[in-house]
């Protein structure tokens, strides 16, 4: 069996000075400076084709694609992200603070579809196995690279992002991993420059900013790293006390209820949180699944202290999704414990301790192991189901019902067929919702009228992960009755029904009624 280390029995000194890798023989694959390179585009394939796949078998959502790519358009067009799917006159930065997500805007511009913001996250989560990967070379070997590039590429937590829809957090991945490549290689001003971007992509990640300036205060230029801690914090407060309230129609903080005082103050509630981060048992088993990609080797190293901003909101939280593996939480996790375990890995090889090389090519067949054991549990086995490489008689009927509706019209629809549609048309969610903003906050047996021209809804059960199997927002049965409403009081006439997938178009000169005194609410 091949060695993971390229020289096990170079004594400390010598491991110390190695020189930068030098080109390798074509008989040795890759040259070493494009391993990375090479990594980052078979990752990116991988990715897009789940993306683009689960896309065009109507698996991505109106909640969250549809609502980046309106966000994205109004960018695109020079406007505020006003986003309908989030209510009338919602702008997005009031859900969350990511600015940065206006980059995006150009290519857009070139590209208005849904698989651009698709494949642009794919590009995303792939480039960050390159800063790794790098590093990894460096300081382990080229055998060691492939595995970190291996079990980064295909840990859970990049799945997991890569096979939801379209997030914000998928800019800080990469900037997250430059930054801890440049943390390994002591080039502090560098780590800060990668990582102050993190303020403009999400409110929560100033305080992963503000762990990195405290690592570099503990390990590098103390003064920098200080700094660095108050800019994180105080843009974080900022951003949560002053601009989110003031884009949020609401005018509060949009997610604060998720970390609201459990135990009644919050003196309670801080004395409660080392017992609450861990009940019940899901976040324990998550909080295990965080480091098992490294064979929790990331834990032996300090950089590990940069995931704990967000593993503490996490645990913290009232809000189940945030508690479990599914989703896109924990992609911003999975460079800082692939940065732990190559450093640890790297002092481990440093050592002239006879028994170390052993133990570094050990831990990587560990790390090789257990990801090969996750992977069937987690998105990226998607690829290797038939239903996935098959098109129904259902989704042919829905892309049909779907082509009779014209460009620039206003859509009520279902939330599996809303990022359908977002690239041409106005959208909402059907049956209506939020309402005014306000996410399950009112009686649903109240709900507003629908004042889009066309409806199109899809009584089948998705195929839903990571959502289990079932209809959103409403049950089916409400869900129906609001569609029986919509013919029966709100004047609309059937276009077409096709397995299970109704069309409904509404006639300017009917809705009297409760219909027309929605009128004024509708799309803009």
């Amino acid at each position: 069996m091949g060695t993971f280390s390229d020289n096990s029995t170079v004594s400390r000194a010598q491991t110390r000075t190695i020189p930068a890798p030098t080109v390798a023989r074509p008989a040795d694959g890759l040259p070493a400076a494009l391993l990375p390179w090479g990594w980052a585009a078979v990752l990116f394939l991988l990715y897009a084709t789940v993306a683009v796949r689960r896309h065009q078998l109507l698996r991505t959502t109106g909640y969250d694609l549809g609502i980046f790519e309106q966000a994205v358009r109004a960018y695109a067009q020079l406007q505020a992200p006003v986003v309908p799917l989030r209510g009338e006159g919602f702008n997005l930065l009031g859900d969350h603070f990511h600015p940065l997500v206006a980059v995006l805007a150009p290519l857009y511009g070139l590209w208005p579809s849904p698989l651009c913001l698709l494949l642009a996250q794919s590009a995303l989560l792939a480039l960050a196995v390159v800063p790794l990967a790098r590093w990894a070379v460096r300081s382990l070997g080229r055998r060691a690279a492939h595995v970190v590039a291996f079990g980064y590429g295909a840990s859970w937590g990049i799945a997991s992002a890569a096979a939801f829809d379209f997030h914000e957090v998928a800019l800080a991945v990469p900037l997250l991993a430059f930054a801890l490549e440049a943390l390994g290689r002591q080039r502090w001003r560098q780590a800060v420059a990668w990582a102050a971007p993190l303020l403009l992509v999400k409110e929560d990640l100033g305080l992963t900013l503000a762990a990195l300036g405290g690592y570099v205060a503990w390990k590098g230029p103390r003064k920098l790293g200080l700094v660095t801690a108050a800019a994180g914090l105080i843009g974080s407060a900022i951003e949560i006390k002053l601009l989110l309230p003031a884009f949020n129609p609401g005018g509060g903080y949009a997610h604060g209820g998720n970390l609201a005082e459990a135990h009644g103050s919050l003196l309670a509630t801080i004395a409660f949180a080392p017992l609450d981060s861990l009940r019940p048992d899901v976040k324990a088993m998550t909080l295990v699944l965080v480091f098992a990609p490294s064979a929790l080797l990331a834990l032996r190293s300090p950089l590990s202290l940069i995931a704990v901003p967000t593993l503490a909101w996490r645990m913290l939280s009232d809000n189940g999704f945030h508690w479990g593996t599914a989703f896109h939480y924990s992609a911003v996790l999975m460079p800082v414990v692939f940065a732990g375990l190559i450093d640890v890995l790297a002092r481990h090889r440093q050592s002239d301790h006879p028994l170390m090389a052993r133990h570094v090519r050990a831990s990587l067949l560990i790390v090789l192991a257990v990801t090969v054991v996750m992977l069937p549990s987690f998105p990226l086995a998607q690829l290797a189901q038939r239903a996935t490489w098959r098109t129904t008689p259902h989704i042919e009927a829905a892309r049909d019902l779907l082509r009779r509706i014209p460009d620039g019209a206003t859509v009520a629809a279902s939330n599996r067929l809303v990022p359908q549609l977002t690239s041409r048309c106005d959208v909402v969610l059907f049956p209506t919702w939020p309402v005014e903003g306000h996410l399950y906050e009112y009686d649903r047996k109240r709900l507003p009228g629908p004042t889009a021209e066309w409806i199109i809804h899809d009584s089948r059960a998705p195929e839903a992960w990571p959502y289990k199997t079932g209809h959103w927002p409403y049950p089916p049965e409400q869900q129906q009755a609001e569609l029986d409403a919509a013919r029966r009081t709100y004047g609309y006439r059937l276009v077409a029904a096709r397995d299970g997938i109704t069309l409904l178009r509404r006639d300017g000169r009917e809705g009297e009624g409760r219909g027309a005194k929605a009128e004024g609410r509708g799309l803009r």
